[in-house]
């Protein structure tokens, strides 16, 4: 199967993904890639749904304003949908916007917002962050589009990770655990479905580190001698995660070119 197309322009629809089919796009994708982007009938694009892999098709242009794609082959086979969830307490909305893309690029399946005493955002646009998402995966050629749920309070999602026959962790990063290097602590962990769970702008309150510390289903990690913004914390911790016990360890797909890529 074809690695992923990096010059070519790559679109999310809903529709289920077959050859010969004709997909119908909103208007704001029929804007984007008549008006915009200035393509013409017969132009080739990607497109994918989250659950059929991703196929090429070929604009039909019906108006100045709509169009069609027909479905014309398939460049690469749906993937697995990643396990690692990507918990946080909900930032303000530039900030947001860039953790939830970020979150994606480093192969969270799941973003679980997550109210706490010191969250300053008490109201989330999950909408948007979807829409984040989906942009996110159109960029950076990803298949298995990331779930995105509604808000829980910290005590529902580290007893939901708790229940009997639950064999996942929730890595907590904290800035009291000893030493600096989270790489100490995440060698000692076997491979299993991981939660990463990062804090609100004014951290967590005593009695929740007191709380998360106390949980069997909670691993503490530092992150280092510096204290990180929310934002950087969660790309620091997901890199170090997915090098250490998540899918950067899996082999290589023998159909992948050589090549890297960076957009």
């Amino acid at each position: 199967m074809a690695r992923y197309r990096f010059k070519q322009i790559r679109l999310y629809v809903n529709d289920d993904l077959a050859l010969g089919r004709v997909i119908d796009l909103v208007r704001d994708q029929a804007h984007y890639l008549i008006t915009v982007m200035r393509l013409k009938d017969g132009a080739e694009i990607l497109i994918f749904n989250g659950r059929d892999g991703e196929w090429t098709g070929q604009i039909e242009q019906r108006s100045r304003r709509a169009c069609q794609v027909r479905i014309t082959g398939q460049l690469r086979a749906q993937t697995a949908h990643p396990t690692l969830t990507y918990c946080f307490a909900p930032l303000k909305q530039a900030r947001l916007d860039y953790m939830a893309q970020k979150a994606v690029e480093m192969g969270a399946g799941v973003l679980q917002p997550v109210m706490t005493r010191h969250t300053q955002v008490q109201k989330l646009n999950l909408e948007r962050i979807r829409a984040n998402v989906i942009e996110a995966c159109e960029q950076c050629g990803v298949l298995a589009v990331p779930e995105v749920r509604e808000t829980v309070a910290l005590k529902d999602l580290v007893a939901a990770w708790s229940e009997p026959g639950t064999s996942g962790r929730i890595i907590f990063c904290d800035e009291s655990s000893k030493g600096n290097n989270p790489l100490d602590h995440l060698a000692k962990l076997t491979p299993a479905p991981t939660a990463l769970l990062i804090g609100p702008e004014g951290g967590f309150s005593d009695d929740e580190r007191a709380f998360l510390n106390g949980s069997e289903a909670v691993v503490a990690i530092p992150l280092g001698p510096r204290i990180l913004r929310a934002d950087t914390a969660a790309v620091a911790a997901l890199a170090v995660i997915q090098a250490t016990i998540g899918d950067w360890q899996l082999a290589p797909d023998p159909d992948d070119s050589a090549e890297t890529n960076v957009l």
